[in-house]
């Protein structure tokens, strides 16, 4: 590769018509834009991006399975399926501490994402390697292993450098990756992480959001936009594929956060009217509230208020201590 390697695509009509929708809905998400004070919400998304990423990858574990392993509880499955969670699930924490035009950086994720299930976890690989389609069917081999690590050197300090708007280049960035193929294994999470990690770096929003989820919904037209641009010796068909879910993405979350905070308002409303900024305790409030079942004020109205955001604990490290009380934040 030339120093002044540009990957080859086209910027069109259609992608420009695209970034523009999709800058006109992160405008209104920017509306309701309050994940930090929505904690469940922000899980839930997390989850899907685990869930979905890996299953794009074979992973034989359901949502469910996938939740409990996060939580920490024990789940009956193969141990790879498990252990590709927690390694996925350690990973994705770091995507707010990541530097995504970092080689190192790269490398560290990777070891992260595949320890114990690869023997170069955090290494460029040292063979030949190709991409498969979900039909097992090989629609790309990777370039010699002697060529990688300058191949990645070059597009990261493209990525770094281009002033190209970052849903495009991210774009071209993970198609570029994927054709690359650094490692032995892996490649297909890391790739769509490290887009993540891209858009994260401009939008912070997208640290949570859960666009492994929509690819996974359209797995077959994602390997098929790898195909067509690889054989077209550019990225424009993988770039409006990933415009489109990013843009899909964007618009599930829109609806999901509305709905949240709509949730959330019926439930709590009330609790609001009468919770002070000074500590009360579950029964204050519920006396207050007219409320008999502990179970159901709970559930209903002391749990969404706390999710939120809304209201803390006196004391979150003893959630069940007796002396447990509640203010209004």
């Amino acid at each position: 590769m030339d120093k002044k390697f540009v990957p080859p695509y086209d910027i069109t009509d259609e992608m420009l018509e695209f970034v523009f929708e999709i800058m006109e809905n992160l405008g209104k998400l920017s509306g309701v834009n309050e994940l930090k004070k929505l904690p469940r919400l922000r899980k839930v998304n997390r989850i899907k991006s685990i869930h979905s990423s890996l299953a794009i990858e074979n992973n034989t574990l359901s949502i469910e399975q996938v939740t409990e392993v996060i939580d920490g509880k024990r789940v009956l499955g193969p141990k790879e399926d498990i252990l590709a969670v927690q390694n996925a699930n350690l990973a994705y924490k770091e995507l707010e501490n990541i530097n995504p035009y970092d080689v190192n950086d790269l490398l560290k994720i990777h070891g992260i994402m595949m320890k114990e299930i690869v023997s170069e976890a955090g290494k460029i690989r040292t063979g030949q390697v190709g991409v498969y389609n979900q039909d097992g069917k090989v629609v790309h081999i990777a370039p010699p292993t002697e060529l990688v690590p300058e191949q990645l050197s070059i597009l990261f300090d493209w990525v770094k450098n281009s002033k190209t708007n970052m849903l495009i280049k991210s774009s071209v960035f993970h198609y570029e990756f994927e054709f690359i193929h650094p490692f032995r294994d892996g490649n297909g999470r890391m790739g769509r992480l490290w887009q993540t990690a891209l858009l994260s770096s401009w939008k912070p929003i997208f640290t949570w959001m859960p666009i492994e989820s929509i690819i996974k919904d359209n797995q077959e037209n994602y390997y098929k936009a790898i195909t067509l641009s690889t054989s077209q010796g550019k990225s424009n068909e993988f770039i409006l594929f990933m415009l489109d879910v990013i843009n899909k993405a964007i618009k599930d979350m829109l609806k999901d956060t509305r709905n949240h905070y709509k949730h959330i308002n019926k439930q709590i409303t009330e609790l609001m009217k009468v919770i002070e900024s000074y500590p009360q305790s579950a029964t204050e409030l519920m006396q207050k509230l007219n409320l008999k079942s502990r179970v159901g004020f709970r559930k209903n109205y002391l749990q969404p208020a706390l999710d939120a955001g809304i209201i803390e604990m006196t004391e979150p490290d003893k959630p069940t201590s007796k002396n447990q009380k509640y203010v209004k934040i």
